[in-house]
């Protein structure tokens, strides 16, 4: 009897275990009382997803994840995944304030993983969603989804539905999936290879390897319907993708549109990024479809201005207009070199035109500019005015609208699979390279009876016209011979005779030939009173003209400081336009800032001299003079250098007077130089004195690190020099942007060349009214000052690594009257 009840007893407590043993697993929550020990698990409410401890695949080594109940082999999420437990001993908790600890130890002394949150939770409680996220908060608030807390912030390299890709643009905190560091040898720690959204231009999704951030896919830009380049999800009815763009973030999700197919998607330890699915009743995944998944799928596999057509043998061939740049490499089917252009571009745009690529993968984002309130035909006529331009294209498929324009090469471009009539490209091309096509030929006969007609029914107003014209040519040309003899009696400005010039030129010899720019070129000149001058003669071919001269001699003869150059007069005779300026011995200040072995006569002393000479400069041209003058092209090559390298501001043919209360102005002419332009002017033509403000602050840098602004090259960005000085302020280092040949100075003041370094970047502030005045930058400069911390510099983002410094032309083109996104090509 004895041994009956020992044997009832026995069994009652097998079954209770058991009992409590399947309850533990049912459960989806815990609480500060409990906790998650090695062998028991979490499980959602509908039984897909379960939490506990693994060891994936033949590793002894215990994680804490998330993994498909059904197939526990799938691991979606893991915590630890840096630093495993290496025994059974293991246990998640929940503190009193709602951290989940991971505990690897029987004491609990050994904190192995924290979700490490500040906020703080009344009434804590951790529970895994049906969804596969797993959460912690306030039990009564946990349905209202407010969490302290979720594993869906933190993703590994499973992107479930529900989760977000993207960026809190409030915070800054971006989410993004991770790979394992080898599905092979079954290691979750962090791989190599990350997929995450980038907003630069339009949003894109991009696979990147390693810290050197090679790109190895690029999906293409949202075009309001889908990402450009990846696969249309007509064909996978089974799930609903979408982007999200507002003030406060923007990510890519997807939903789920069948209930009977899970579907996901994993970044794996080799760097490719596949959609799988698991059908209702099946425990094996497939494969949607996987990416890269065939050569033109790898980021620029033809190079620059090359296009990878899937369906030809070989794939890549060049854009319609370029020629391979190496026709050596590809014959050997090296692609990497890409293609260059057969025929240069028509700067003043009347001879080029546009092909239109249908259905192809938008070019990455190098150098572009976005609006997304331009008409598709507004698009092109602000393409054909920028000599940059290369492509242009709607940016809202959706919409039909915005405009997307690209300058530089044209990179990872392919032909689509599934091709949208409207997902197109327009190539600008000169005329000689555009070839006729059936509908090109058929717009053309039309356009022809058109302008046949017009011509007709216009000739009388067309000759009138022409001869209105004539005549205000010679009244304009009288009037400017005329008027400017009279201004140089008003103003007591020499005006000397051609002859006079023509002698102390040696009849412009080219052994006296000094230099040469927009206006023409610049000779040394000796007069017979022994006075050395530089003249500077208006070349028949210059982009400019009776204008910037007009505009030179007004200016300069009403302006006197130590550092603007000085004017001594003009000639004006028969066709020649010429203006005579005191003679700089040393040339200009980027003879010396920019060449390592004129840098060390200057030394750091007289460096600061000259950066102070010029903010002087600046000062009376702004507040101290009779005029308030806006240079509008401050840059290293309009400082020239006396002959004690004393600086001194020139070229003022594109300066302008500001009247009255007049504090800002608009232009529907740009004109300068890339890199030294404001955004504002360069985009909106919109200047004032923080357009001078941002030029000197550019200069500034330059003059600090010996490296121009748009030639700047660093192996690890692709960033400019106001950029990477940006970067290195960011992380303490600024006094790594100045020049090497510094240390070997004497006198060297720190603390002087990091004010520098700030009031550089105060100055290229991207909103005018955060920039400083000159005369609050001569203060900084001169005084210990507290300045304050500099934010975001305009122009702020990477571009293409080749890139030459040119200057824009000098018949000033239309801005574009729109708030953009901008990279520039072509400055000098």
């Amino acid at each position: 009897m004895e041994t009956f009840h020992l044997f009832t007893i026995f069994n009652a407590l097998v079954f209770l275990q058991l009992f409590l043993k399947s309850y533990s697993n049912l459960i989806d929550t815990i609480t500060p009382t409990q906790s998650i020990t090695d062998g028991v698990t979490l499980v959602s409410s509908g039984q897909t997803f379960e939490l506990g401890f693994f060891s994936p695949g033949s590793s002894k080594n215990r994680y804490i994840g998330i993994w498909y109940k059904a197939t526990p082999e799938v691991v979606v999420w893991v915590a630890n995944r840096n630093n495993p437990i290496s025994h059974s001993y293991g246990e998640l908790i929940i503190t009193n304030q709602g951290n989940l600890l991971l505990l690897a130890n029987q004491t609990r002394s050994i904190i192995i993983w924290s979700t490490n949150t500040s906020m703080v939770a009344k009434n804590p409680v951790a529970q895994i969603l049906e969804s596969g996220n797993l959460v912690v908060g306030d039990r009564d608030s946990l349905n209202s989804e407010v969490y302290v807390w979720q594993s869906f912030d933190y993703p590994t390299d499973n992107f479930l539905a529900g989760m977000k890709i993207g960026w809190n643009l409030k915070t800054g905190f971006e989410r993004h999936l991770t790979s394992w560091k080898s599905n092979d040898d079954d290691d979750p720690s962090t791989g190599d290879f990350t997929w995450r959204l980038t907003l630069k231009g339009l949003p894109q999704l991009f696979i990147i390897m390693g810290t050197t951030r090679i790109i190895k896919f690029r999906s293409g830009p949202w075009n309001g319907v889908r990402f450009n380049g990846s696969p249309s999800t007509l064909a996978f009815p089974v799930f609903k993708f979408f982007l999200v763009s507002n003030e406060d973030e923007v990510y890519y999700s997807f939903r789920s549109n069948a209930e009977s197919v899970i579907t996901r998607v994993q970044v794996n330890s080799h760097g490719s990024m596949a959609r799988l699915t698991l059908y209702n009743g099946s425990t094996q995944w497939s494969i949607m479809y996987e990416v890269p998944y065939e050569p033109c799928d790898g980021y620029g596999y033809c190079g620059a201005n090359g296009i990878c057509r899937i369906n030809t043998d070989p794939f890549c061939e060049c854009l319609k207009g370029f020629s391979p740049r190496s026709v050596e490499e590809w014959k050997m089917l090296n692609w990497s070199s890409g293609c260059v252009r057969k025929v240069p571009l028509d700067c003043q745009g009347r001879g080029d035109g546009f092909l239109k690529l249908e259905g192809v993968k938008f070019p990455d984002f190098l150098e572009f500019l976005s609006n997304k309130s331009m008409s598709l035909e507004e698009c092109k006529e602000v393409c054909l005015k920028n000599c940059s331009c290369t492509a242009y294209a709607n940016s809202d498929l959706e919409k039909g609208s915005g405009c997307m324009i690209w300058f530089g090469d044209l990179v990872d471009v392919r032909e689509l699979r599934n091709k949208v009539s409207e997902e197109n490209i327009y190539l600008r091309l000169p005329a000689s390279e555009i070839k006729s096509n059936g509908d090109m030929q058929r717009k053309r006969r039309l356009k022809t009876v058109i302008i046949v007609s017009i011509i007709i029914s216009s000739i009388f107003l067309l000759v009138l016209l022409l001869v209105m014209l004539y005549c205000v040519y010679w009244k304009t040309r009288s009037k400017m011979r005329g008027t400017r003899i009279d201004k140089e009696d008003e103003l007591e400005l020499p005006l000397f005779d051609l002859a006079t010039i023509a002698s102390a030129t040696n009849n412009f010899s080219p052994e006296y030939l000094i230099g040469a720019g927009g206006f023409g070129d610049v000779y040394k000149g000796n007069l017979k009173t022994g006075q050395e001058i530089a003249v500077k003669r208006l070349s028949k071919n210059s982009g400019q003209g009776a204008e910037e001269f007009r505009n030179e001699v007004e200016l300069l003869a009403k302006l006197q400081h130590r550092n603007l150059v000085a004017l001594f007069g003009c000639c004006i005779q028969e066709e020649e336009r010429m203006l005579i300026y005191e003679y700089m011995p040393n040339a200009s200040l980027d003879h010396f800032i920019f060449d390592n072995a004129r840098r060390k006569i200057l030394g750091w002393e007289k460096e600061f001299d000259i950066i102070m000479g010029i903010a002087r400069g600046l000062l009376y041209l702004h507040r101290d003079s009779k005029l308030q003058i806006i240079h509008r092209d401050l840059k290293a090559s309009n400082i020239l250098l006396d002959g004690n390298l004393n600086p001194k501001i020139s070229d003022f043919g594109l300066a302008r007077i500001f009247e009255g209360d007049e504090k800002e102005t608009r232009t529907k002419r740009v004109v300068g130089t890339y890199g030294y332009m404001s955004p504002e002017y360069a985009i909106d033509g919109k200047f004032s004195v923080k357009s001078d403000v941002f030029s000197f602050g550019v200069l500034l840098l330059e003059i600090l690190s010996g490296k121009r602004n748009r030639r700047f090259n660093h192996p690890d960005h692709h960033h400019n020099l106001v950029g990477h000085a940006w970067l290195l302020w960011n992380e303490g280092k600024a006094l790594d942007l100045v020049d090497l040949h510094f240390e070997d100075t004497c006198n060297v003041d720190s603390a002087q060349v990091l004010k520098c370094v700030q009031v550089g970047l105060l100055c290229v502030q991207k909103f005018p009214c955060d920039r400083p005045t000159m005369s609050s930058i001569v203060y900084m400069l001169e005084d210990d000052a507290t300045l304050p911390p500099p934010k975001q510099p305009g122009f702020f983002m990477e571009r293409s690594s080749k890139e030459n410094e040119d200057t824009i032309s000098r018949n000033e083109e239309p801005c574009s009257l729109n708030s953009v996104t901008l990279t520039m090509a072509n400055g000098r």
